[in-house]
């Protein structure tokens, strides 16, 4: 697979390594990024090709993590779990526990404990994102997606 189609194609499977060769690829990206903005300053120059790295970064990071799901056997439509889900939940129990707390007369500890669940609940789909996206080994042979990317790799030598 090529850098291209390992960044911004949606579709096929990659494996693990793959996967977390990208968020390296993703981290050096943020920190040469960094690096420019601290010598050249911030100026609009920056804040352009700030913008369109972070974007093209955006983009990639969609991009690896659909196929990682499509590894899982999963749909990319998941993603949107992982991504939207733990910022449901927090709002979701600032409005409802907090909010609301005024209106319907709850008291402050019954408040700040549905807060904390819904926090806790945020937090948990968040780190079943990552087990999910970052660390479970993919299907073994071919699913929905494609092809094993592992066993793509292992065809025999030739002599």
């Amino acid at each position: 697979m090529d850098w291209q189609s390992l960044f911004f194609s949606f579709r096929g499977r990659i494996n693990r390594a793959k996967y977390w060769l990208a968020v390296l690829v993703f981290f050096v990206v943020g920190i040469a990024l960094g690096l420019v903005g601290w010598l050249l300053g911030n100026g609009l120059a920056f804040q352009i090709l700030s913008f369109v790295v972070n974007l093209a970064v955006f983009i990639a990071t969609i991009a690896v993590c659909i196929k990682r799901l499509h590894d899982r056997d999963r749909s990319g439509w998941w993603l949107m779990l992982f991504y939207f889900g733990p910022l449901v939940f927090v709002l979701m129990g600032g409005f409802l526990f907090w909010a609301a707390a005024d209106t319907v007369g709850m008291s402050a500890e019954w408040s700040y404990l549905g807060l904390r669940l819904c926090l806790l609940g945020g937090i948990a789909l968040a780190i079943w994102g990552f087990v999910e996206i970052g660390c479970r080994r993919g299907t073994a042979g071919y699913n929905r997606f494609g092809p094993d990317p592992l066993k793509a790799r292992m065809l025999p030598a030739h002599r």
